[in-house]
């Protein structure tokens, strides 16, 4: 079946539940997990319909520090479990499902005065038990390269915006990183569509009860009640507002966003050890846009969720202390092109948010109503089979067996099939063997200094379901995450989306 999603196809998809189809599986919200649950369901024979209020990856799924990491720090502190689980589904993403979104991203750890030898020798091991989890979770060292040391000059090689005084050289570990959030979101729901899934944005879910649910077309205001045998609830922070019996903590994650030029342009991402804590780091990560994102916070969330959460000056000014304690030239607060933060989605179970498990949890209701919650970015497959086996289980629906450890994602293909594709790198790591496609459409920048062209944007409107400008721009391209850059393209993508208009 097609992969295209289509404000024509969601039209035609939503008209069909209006009247009266059922569905075997309704999945209520489009981030990671949502998506990922969309794309099991629909790979097991079921029939599936998926809504979210807003957009694809709207909420904690487009505010991640793009990392698809092995659970290193889950091993330090003792979470063995959480640890291997999150190394195999890095393992999965990288070499079978996503290799063109999802690649190894070298990380560098200076070794200064704010790590001394023996904080250094204990993180040197860690990052040699890292390497055995690796192994143990089958993952090619091909794919993820063994961590070494490095010597003074290697490391400013790699970050030359480091604090030279001191600097007795680095450790270099590798661990995964996908592109681009959003991309791996819009891959999942787009794949789910191709195996019959009804992918529907601007459909909220006002009730959930035994046998369907009561929805609103956000753009109408139409109600919808829609017959399912399953449901399952993928809200994220959100959850406890559709499904009584949910205790969620949700902690606030902050990431600033500063141009490569301010950070010299660095090859590496950067470990910056935070002070007072052991095995806690904050994160620099070198996008391929021209951009860096430092991050992030662990902040609890209390009181009512936002639809968009804001980043306080308070965490700006932390992550800023934090980087500058690394860093030869100070950045100022006047470099900060950008901020966003997001909320994770924590069981509460009392303590420190920090110290929350980041483990999943698939509860049931007395309605029947089956409600994934916790977990991370990287494990989201995981937390998708899990939820669906629940639903199956509890509803006694035929289905066959999960099928997407190894169930290729939109534009998946081989590294030799990819490095054969005539079409620019960046393009390649966000659309894979659809970038020739992408490129073919409009290979022209649509904000000078800005890598995103004016392909992508048509390409959104086209085949990804973006149907205003914020989809264009803030999800399917995340040129909104700086205001300047997001003004200066506004009419590109008002452009883009009358374009649709008049295709149709």
């Amino acid at each position: 079946m097609n992969a295209s999603l289509t404000a024509d196809r969601r039209l035609r998809d939503l008209g069909e539940l209006a009247g009266g189809h059922t569905v075997d599986v309704l999945v209520v919200g489009l981030g990671a997990t949502g998506a990922g649950v969309a794309l099991d369901a629909a790979a097991r024979g079921l029939s599936v319909a998926a809504v979210d209020a807003h957009d694809l990856a709207f909420g904690t799924s487009r505010w991640s520090s793009k990392l698809i990491h092995g659970g290193l720090r889950y091993l330090a502190s003792g979470q063995v479990g959480i640890a291997r689980e999150s190394a195999v589904e890095r393992g999965v993403l990288m070499e079978r499902t996503a290799p063109h979104l999802v690649q190894a991203q070298p990380f560098v750890l200076p070794l200064t005065p704010l790590t001394p030898p023996a904080q250094a020798a204990l993180a040197s091991a860690g990052l040699r038990a890292g390497d055995v989890l690796r192994a143990t979770a089958g993952t090619s060292r091909r794919t993820l390269p063994r961590a070494r040391r490095l010597s003074a000059v290697e490391t400013l090689q790699l970050v030359p915006a480091l604090r030279r005084e001191g600097l007795r050289g680095g450790l270099l570990s590798w661990d995964g990183r996908v592109s681009d959030d959003v991309r791996l979101v819009t891959a999942l729901a787009r794949t789910a569509a191709a195996h019959g899934a009804r992918i529907l944005t601007r459909v909220r879910a006002l009730e959930l009860g035994d046998g369907g649910a009561v929805l609103r077309d956000e753009r109408t205001g139409e109600r919808v009640e829609v017959r399912a045998r399953a449901i399952v609830n993928a809200t994220g922070v959100w959850a406890d507002g559709l499904v009584e019996g949910i205790r969620l903590r949700p902690s606030r994650g902050t990431h600033l966003v500063l141009r490569d030029q301010d950070l010299g342009l660095p090859a590496a991402g950067l470990h910056i050890p935070v002070p007072g804590t052991t095995g806690r780091f904050a994160l620099v990560l070198p996008q391929h846009d021209g951009r860096v994102y430092v991050g992030l916070t662990d902040e609890p969330a209390p009181g009512p969720v936002p639809d968009e959460p804001q980043a306080p000056e308070a965490d700006i000014g932390f992550l800023l202390d934090l980087l500058d304690s690394a860093l030869e030239t100070p950045v100022r607060r006047a470099d900060v092109a950008g901020a966003f933060a997001g909320l994770r989605p924590l069981l509460d179970a009392g303590g420190a948010s920090a110290d929350l498990s980041r483990r999943h949890a698939v509860l049931t209701s007395r309605q029947g109503v089956v409600t994934v919650v916790g977990g991370k970015l990287t494990t989201y497959r995981r937390m998708a089979q899990d939820a669906v086996d629940a639903a199956v289980a509890g509803r006694g629906l035929a289905a066959g067996p999960c099928r997407t450890a190894r169930l290729a994602l939109v534009g998946a293909a081989p590294a030799a099939e990819l490095a054969r594709l005539a079409a620019p790198q960046r393009l390649i790591r966000r659309y894979g063997t659809e970038a020739p496609a992408v490129h073919a459409l409009g290979p022209e920048q649509v904000v000078p200094g800005h890598a995103t062209v004016l392909g992508e944007l048509l390409w959104a409107v086209r085949h990804e379901g973006a149907l205003d400008e914020a989809d264009v721009l803030d999800r399917r391209t995340r040129i909104g995450l700086v205001a300047q850059d997001r003004a200066a393209a506004l009419g590109a993508a008002r452009e883009a989306l009358g374009v649709r208009a008049a295709d149709r």
